[in-house]
């Protein structure tokens, strides 16, 4: 398995940039290019810019033609098409930029995408915000004390037991129509989660305090 891809997708523009370094494949979709451009980044580090180029225009575009990818399928999202690429070229952790702002049924779609492949992907995103990411039922994160911690439940999850937390779940039902678990913090370093059934989606935030 290969190490770790990043992938630019087209919603709110990122306010800076990740270290490159720490990546050994890095793609985005065409609308996602042109803010790449604006943003100056380096545009020869992509390894492939996909979609169907409805937004393709310029000189600019024209010098990196080589590394166009053409997914013309109008029953896919840019996004999950991406997401196809990279997995078969064998990248199993991605992290995704640009998922959320702009139109929310976008970003409500990424999260769909995202929900739909999480059995074979570890999917990451990051905005200005939060870090999130749907995570198994037990699972620990890691240097997050003091940090905003959201637990959502997608559409559910039963029996949620939490470690680290300020405020414990213990065996509890959340439900999107019901109860959530929203603007809770880590009072420790370790936050450990557990629950029986369901899919959970964690937002890891700024510092709360």
């Amino acid at each position: 398995m290969k190490d770790k891809a990043l992938l630019f997708i087209n919603g709110e523009a990122p306010r800076s940039l990740p270290d490159l370094a720490d990546y050994t494949f890095i793609a985005c979709t065409d609308g996602a290019f042109h803010y790449l451009k604006h943003l100056g980044f380096p545009l020869d580090k992509l390894d492939f810019i996909s979609g169907d180029f409805d937004s393709h225009s310029g000189a600019d575009e024209n010098i990196y033609e080589d590394k166009f990818i053409y997914t013309p399928d109008q029953n896919k999202t840019d996004f999950q098409k991406a997401l196809e690429i990279i997995s078969e070229k064998g990248f199993k952790n991605i992290d995704v930029l640009g998922g959320s702002g702009g139109e929310q049924d976008h970003f409500l779609g990424n999260l769909t995408v995202a929900f739909s492949f999480k059995e074979n992907l570890n999917i990451k995103f990051y905005d200005e915000f939060s870090e999130y990411f749907f995570v198994p039922d037990h699972f620990v994160l890691e240097n997050v004390k003091d940090k905003m911690i959201s637990l959502y439940p997608f559409p559910y999850v039963e029996k949620i037991s939490t470690s680290g937390l300020n405020w414990i779940l213990d065996k509890e039902n959340l439900s999107m129509t019901s109860k959530i678990g929203n603007r809770n913090f880590a009072v420790e370093d370790k936050v450990s989660i557990h629950y029986e059934k369901g899919n959970l989606l964690v937002f890891i935030g700024k510092k709360y305090v």
